[in-house]
Formats: structure tokens, C-alpha cells, sequence
């Protein structure tokens, strides 16, 4: 599994998920949630990418991620919008309606959206915005705060996409927001940070003290291959350490925008690695999720 890049649009070419999923080697939890997806339609005249994008992925629609939802054992799930789409978010809006006691959303959105709009998506179930830094189309950290104004009288978290040891600076400006915050990514730490602890210590603070919410996601993407994937996990621990109930699991599926793609299923059983004890797992599978995303 490979990418390319396209000499029209300088966007990576992604490969699709594997499709050989199964449950993982521990036993889920019922209402076990994943807390960070993406769906891609396969109409795409009707669903169009926007120019302005880093990468241009295959079909991933509802049907492909219910499936994998169910080959994992998961009856929750929350949905991002993908920064492919830029502030259209009609195609995940669509598949929330079509699941609305079982799907939330995260979508991008900018400061002149009306309120109406946004009273419709709080009632589609969308729970929050995402600020991207790291992919083209997405919404970036200039409009943080206009954006986080919006939100406030629907009581939506910020979600964040950064490289937090490259971006310190902005995390006092994000706390200052009013709003909840959300990582992605464990905050795209790598195994190194785990050693220089400055940006470890420092986002592990404000998950400790400010109420932060990590997403124990994204594993493969911090690690140069695949197979030191289990490096991550004394990162992830940190997390889990600094505040057990602001953490939440997500898979991150379908894996756009890389050139190995890993298995899913691997993904959910590095959880047993990360929260040996099964008590924990339930809390950042079902509870945490339950609060952050507004379940009942």
C-alpha cells in the first residue's frame, strides 16, 4: 500500500482500509464508542473535495464504517469532518441523521455560519468544531476564536488537529477560548517527546488542571513504521495518568493521508496495552465518551 502524488491538484493519493476486521483481544464494553472517524461519500459530483486539500482519499461511506464498527464490537461512534470537504459538512450531517441515538459529529464550520444552521446541527447531533493546522481545507487557528463565540450557547468543544511540541505558544490562547477543549492525536507527540518532556509535561498539565480532553488516536502516525507502534504506549499512559476521565479512544478510520496503512482492529487492542485494567478501558470506551459527546 502505497501513495502517489498528483502532479494536478499536489494532493497524496490514499489507499483504501483493510477490510479483514474482528473483534479485539479483550472484550468490549456494550455501548463501547469510537470517538474519532471520518466518512467519504462515493458520490463525489454530489459531495465534491474541496481544491484546496492535502490529500484525496477513496470512498469511505456509511455503510463501509457501520461495518467496521460492528467488526470491532462498537455501537458509538463520532464522526469528523475530514478536511477534504472543507466547511461543507452535508455528507456526515446525512449519515447522522440516519443514526441519531448512535452517531455524534464534529464539524468545521467558520464565524459566518447563521444560527440557524447551527441550532439544525446541534439537533443532527453535532457536538463540537474542528481547528485544523496540519492538512489544507480545514479551518485553521486564526479564527479560534470568533469561531469559539459561536459555539458557546450550544456548549460544543473545540477539537484541535496540531503538533503541540511545535505549537506550546498557542495553548494558553486556546485555554483562554471558553470553551472545552479537545485534542486530537495525543496532541501528535511522538515516542521521542515521551523522553523530552517539556511538550509532554506541558499538555499533560493542561489535562490535568484545565479539563482538556485527549484523544488516545492516531498511534501509527507518530512512529516512522508500523511495528513501533508500541512505542506510543508510555505516551498514552501519561494521558490516561494526568486525568483518566478526560480521555477517549478513537481509530481514526479510514486512515487517510498515509502510506502504510495499519488494521483497525490492531489499533482497538493496543487499548489492553495502554489500560491494562478492564474498569479503565469501560470508562475510556463508554463513560468518557457518554460525557464529552452528549450520549444518553
Amino acid at each position: 500500500m502505497s501513495f502517489a502524488v498528483t502532479s494536478e491538484t499536489g494532493t497524496i493519493n490514499c489507499p483504501a482500509p483493510f477490510d479483514n476486521l474482528y473483534h479485539p483481544d479483550f472484550v468490549v464494553s456494550a455501548l463501547a464508542c469510537d470517538c474519532h472517524a471520518h466518512v467519504i461519500a462515493e458520490d463525489t459530483a454530489r459531495y465534491p473535495f474541496t481544491s484546496d486539500r492535502s490529500y484525496t482519499p477513496p470512498p469511505a461511506p456509511e455503510g463501509a464504517y457501520l461495518a467496521m464498527l460492528e467488526a470491532l464490537g462498537l455501537q458509538r461512534g463520532v464522526l469528523v469532518q475530514p478536511s477534504i470537504y472543507g466547511t461543507d459538512n452535508r455528507y456526515m450531517r446525512q449519515v447522522l441523521a440516519h443514526h441519531p441515538d448512535r452517531l455524534r459529529g464534529v464539524a468545521v464550520i467558520d464565524a459566518t455560519i447563521s444560527n440557524a444552521e447551527l441550532e439544525r446541527m446541534h439537533a443532527e447531533g453535532v457536538r463540537g468544531v474542528r481547528i485544523n493546522a496540519l492538512f489544507r481545507g480545514g479551518v485553521a487557528l486564526e479564527s479560534m476564536e470568533q469561531i469559539a463565540a459561536r459555539i458557546a450557547p450550544f456548549g460544543w468543544h473545540m477539537q484541535f488537529l496540531i503538533d503541540v511540541a511545535r505549537g506550546l505558544e498557542l495553548l494558553p490562547r486556546m485555554a483562554r477560548l471558553g470553551c472545552v477543549v479537545v485534542i486530537d492525536h495525543m496532541g501528535y507527540l511522538t515516542p521521542a517527546d515521551v523522553q523530552n518532556t517539556s511538550a509532554l509535561k506541558t499538555l499533560a498539565g493542561y489535562v490535568a488542571g484545565e479539563g482538556w480532553w485527549i484523544k488516545l488516536s492516531g498511534a501509527y502516525r507518530l512512529v516512522q513504521n508500523l511495528q513501533d507502534m508500541w512505542q506510543v504506549t508510555p505516551l498514552a499512559q501519561a494521558f490516561i495518568h494526568a486525568n483518566p476521565q478526560r480521555v477517549v479512544w478513537g481509530s481514526d478510520w479510514p486512515h487517510v493521508a498515509v502510506q502504510n496503512m495499519p488494521n483497525t482492529t490492531d489499533l482497538l487492542s493496543m487499548l489492553a496495552k495502554w489500560a491494562p485494567d478492564e474498569v479503565m478501558r469501560q470508562r475510556i470506551l463508554v463513560q468518557n465518551p457518554a460525557v464529552l459527546y452528549n450520549f444518553t
